[in-house]
């Protein structure tokens, strides 16, 4: 552990220091040229899958009120709209037509990644007794991660930017590439789509009936059926089914979190919300509303990415006897963003 400038403590059975007092990468330190290599190794048939929804998916904001889909416009040329614009009518000479758009997006609607900026915790970092607002490896929400108070600065409209993380931001991975080894949990396989909170105990079963091998800077992914579920709806989610469909990780079995601590995961994925249940099993006093959020993101340096497109790809492996594939999936070089929409790519 190197010790910090931002803070005198650090969170029990965080990963603050390991990498450095200044480390914005987390467990992707893990990701060396061997493990790339590894994930590499694993093409054998040249075959790759997109494992990206629509990004206009899941459709409507049931999911999450404050998200919604994209919205594309056309960028204006002059006072006209630069959409089929033929360029003849600027010069009879020229042949030709034009199509140039913008979008205005929630970072977060649909297949993404949650950068270290997405969520950090209250906890005493100055050892002071006085809990404040912190995120991975003690970068601070006001002084890093900086944001208005004015609810006028928030929201789609306005032609300049109000909110930055000035650390921890997506632009950290997209210079990662985020690319390595992959590893497939089918928990559909086990489950279907039965609601069921995966603990420690149902997901050592699991990885013991497949044969699966999680091992340090492997990126795992959760093969649910969430995500199926979500593309029969046609854009337009029904609730009252979503929160009775499928598995989730139950963030309150700390047997669970140790597993994710001690298995040297470097990014953890699943095809649905939240990665974990969401809400949470009620707990007893002063804790996470998401708890696997909290663990991964705020104190191990593990990033999450949820609402991934896995079918495909879970059920070739599957056929084929197989569990690993190469995995990229880079992040928008956005500066700033605490998440970011991907197109990943598996290939075996």
């Amino acid at each position: 552990m190197t010790s910090s400038s931002r803070w005198k403590r650090r969170p029990h059975g965080s990963t603050w220091g390991d990498f450095g007092p200044d480390d914005q990468y987390g467990r992707m330190n893990l990701v060396t040229p061997e493990k790339v290599k590894q994930g590499v190794a694993e093409v054998r048939e040249g075959l790759s899958f997109c494992l990206s929804l629509p990004l206009d998916y899941p459709g409507g904001n049931v999911l999450n009120p404050r998200r919604h889909p994209p919205v594309l416009r056309p960028t204006l040329r002059d006072d006209r709209a630069n959409f089929n614009y033929a360029l003849m009518a600027d010069n009879p000479d020229l042949t030709d037509v034009v199509s140039d758009d913008l979008t205005i997006m929630h970072l977060q609607y649909s297949t993404q990644w949650d950068s270290f900026a997405h969520v950090g915790s209250m906890f005493d970092a100055d050892g002071d007794g006085k809990p404040e607002p912190v995120y991975y490896n003690g970068f601070r929400a006001g002084e890093h991660i900086v944001g208005p108070t004015d609810v006028r600065d928030a929201g789609p409209k306005g032609d300049t930017s109000t909110s930055s993380a000035r650390a921890l931001g997506v632009e950290n991975m997209a210079e990662r590439c985020m690319q390595g080894r992959g590893v497939m949990i089918d928990l559909h396989a086990h489950f279907g789509n039965a609601r069921v909170l995966v603990g420690y105990d149902a997901l050592m079963r699991v990885l013991d009936a497949d044969k699966v091998v999680v091992e340090p800077g492997d990126m795992v992914c959760l093969h649910t059926g969430f995500d199926e579920v979500l593309l029969g709806m046609s854009k337009k989610p029904d609730a009252s089914v979503l929160n009775k469909s499928c598995t989730a990780l139950d963030g309150r079995d700390w047997k669970l979190l140790d597993w994710i601590t001690e298995s040297g995961l470097c990014v953890l994925i699943a095809d649905n919300y939240a990665v974990e249940a969401h809400p949470a099993r009620p707990q007893e006093g002063c804790c996470a509303a998401l708890p696997i959020h909290e663990h991964c993101l705020f104190k191990l340096g593990v990033h999450l990415g949820e609402l991934w497109y896995l079918p495909p790809l879970a059920a070739w492996l599957r056929a084929h006897g197989r569990y690993r594939f190469l995995l990229t999936a880079p992040r928008l070089r956005l500066p700033g963003a605490v998440g970011s929409p991907a197109t990943p790519v598996a290939t075996v």
